[in-house]
């Protein structure tokens, strides 16, 4: 028997889970519209896709944040222990 669209698209989503080495995760949230809008010019005038773009935002204020820490500090340590609003793996 043919599977419904919700049941492949269930399926599918299992198995991306985690997908790659680094493990791909899936990000469903709302956002403002504005900041809909900006992410999509953004990405249009960079010729790049909108996850592409999130990726290159995020790791960016990750690295910035990182350079500001000292790797041996206590600070170092907290920055990298799960915080509120970690969803986890």
């Amino acid at each position: 028997m043919a599977r419904s669209n919700a049941e492949r698209q269930r399926d599918w989503r299992a198995r991306r889970a985690v997908a790659t080495t680094w493990g791909d995760r899936r990000l469903n949230l709302w956002i403002d519209g504005r900041a809909a809008n900006a992410l999509r010019r953004l990405a249009a005038h960079h010729g790049m896709t909108r996850r592409a773009l999130i990726e290159r935002l995020l790791l960016a204020a990750d690295a910035a944040e990182q350079a500001k820490i000292d790797p041996a500090s206590a600070a170092w340590a907290a920055y990298f222990d799960a915080r509120p609003g970690d969803d986890g793996p």
